[in-house]
């Protein structure tokens, strides 16, 4: 999975640059690609398998904070 990544950090960098370039803001290039991704998602899982996804990292955004299924 770790060449996975970096092909997708390669290319987001990549998306990054040419969007800053041309004035686009990274909240709006992060947004397009969230709409994205559920597109993606949308032609091989169902509506609840996203939701949980989307459901998970919800419940995990702040990284000071164990994750949820984690126990101290």
């Amino acid at each position: 999975m770790g060449d996975t990544r970096e092909l997708v950090l390669r290319h987001f960098a990549a998306l990054s640059a040419e969007a800053a370039a041309n004035g686009v803001p990274q909240d709006v290039v992060g947004r397009l690609l969230l709409d994205e991704i559920i597109r993606v998602w949308r032609a091989t899982r169902s509506l609840k398998d996203i939701e949980s996804e989307l459901d998970f990292v919800r419940s995990n955004l702040d990284p000071d904070e164990d994750y949820a299924f984690m126990r101290p």
